[in-house]
């Protein structure tokens, strides 16, 4: 709803507008909620192929431009080879464990968990899923492809194809398989690491605020991947609250990238928002609190999404995980507090060159204000997604 709400105007101004859009925003969505919603294999595979198909065309939206096609070419080839470890990947589990069913795989998982074939397509699966939410060294298509995607389709794919993406990954190595303190566990916490220090480092070399936005999606990724390893109910709950968070700061922080851009991709470098608080200060004030919240700043909801994964991986004696957590955080503060650096202590002429349009407007408002709900009120989203895993 948000990313409509904020593409019409969008894409007006791209001389772009076509009906299709929106039927592929919600076509893809539909995928998401299939995936998440899955108790099958081959179910989360139709739900992510559903999802994926939309999505690589979303991303070649606009077909006038090279690196609009460019991103949707090579989101669509790597996307092709992840299919491929994922259909593998569950081709094994059904070969060692005669069914493709999660339920009836959950039953018997204790005994699979020493067979090497099985764990072979369990590693398959890690790597189709690190793929769909951007985790190192499954990473390297995201900067491309959210550059080159219209603005508000990045901020749709960063948000909630991450958010079908994890809830798969969640339901299937955590609910179904229990990987608590096995090989798998540190197998994915070790992605964690490596996706938190190389998004964060990344990011900081960035100067166009559409490539830090995807690195820091990255390091993001990497966050949350800290409740997958930890596999516990702090986990659990703690990944639910963060991608809530998550993708009302994304959605919003997409949106005002997307009212600031201009037609052959100007305005989109962090000089470019020089002086924006003198000339829109209400836009000033949003970009704020979405960089403040993605830095895991206290009040707002991003400072307790960390703080859940990070005391989920604590009590999932991952103490090293959670230190690492910290300091790359503490990293990403200089990127993002360069933004609102800029936007109110150094002089420039950012302005925008059109009207805000009046949707777009509201769909920013709620997401800055329910940032700021979610941080003053946290146990809204806990209590309710704790009552989600009372099976």
């Amino acid at each position: 709803l948000l990313t409509i709400l904020l593409s019409r105007g969008y894409l007006e101004r791209m001389e772009c507008h076509r009906g299709e859009f929106y039927i592929l925003i919600l076509f893809s969505t539909t995928g998401m909620m299939l995936m998440a919603g899955a108790l099958n294999l081959i179910t989360v595979f139709l739900g992510i192929e559903l999802m994926s198909v939309s999505l690589y065309v979303l991303a070649g939206f606009m077909r006038t431009k090279e690196r609009s096609n460019e991103s949707a070419l090579k989101y669509f080839l790597l996307g092709a080879f992840a299919t491929g470890f994922l259909l593998y990947g569950i081709a094994l589990i059904y070969g060692t464990s005669g069914t493709t069913d999660l339920v009836a795989i959950s039953k018997i998982f204790p005994q699979l968990s020493h067979n090497p074939i099985f764990l072979v397509g369990c590693g398959m699966l890690v790597v189709a899923f690190s793929f769909k939410i951007a985790a190192v060294p499954f990473h390297m298509w995201a900067p491309d492809v959210y550059e080159g995607a219209p603005t508000t389709v990045s901020g749709f794919m960063s948000t909630g194809a991450k958010a079908a993406a994890f809830a798969t990954f969640l339901l299937v190595f955590v609910r179904v398989f229990d990987i608590a303190g096995s090989s798998l566990s540190q197998v994915i916490a070790v992605i964690a690491a490596a996706s938190m220090i190389v998004g964060n480092i990344t990011a900081v070399a960035q100067n166009n605020v559409k490539r830090m936005l995807a690195y820091s999606s990255i390091a993001h990724a990497g966050y949350m991947l800290s409740g997958i390893a930890a596999a516990n109910a702090e986990g659990e709950t703690g990944i639910l609250f963060y991608l809530l968070a998550y993708t009302f700061v994304n959605v919003g922080a997409f949106g005002i990238v997307s009212l600031m851009e201009r037609q052959d991709d100007k305005k989109l470098n962090f000089e470019d928002y020089a002086g924006l608080s003198a000339r829109r200060p209400a836009l000033a004030v949003l970009m704020s609190i979405f960089m403040f919240s993605l830095a895991g700043i206290p009040p707002f909801a991003g400072f307790f999404g960390k703080y859940y994964v990070f005391l989920a991986a604590v009590k999932a004696n991952m103490t090293w995980l959670a230190i690492l957590g910290v300091l790359t955080s503490l990293v990403s503060v200089y990127y993002y507090l360069r933004l609102v650096v800029l936007m109110y202590f150094r002089e420039g002429e950012a302005d925008l060159d059109h009207s805000v349009p009046l949707a777009s407007m509201i769909a920013l408002a709620v997401a800055a204000v329910l940032i700021v709900v979610l941080g003053l009120y946290p146990s809204l989203i806990v209590d309710l997604t704790r009552s989600f895993f009372k099976i």
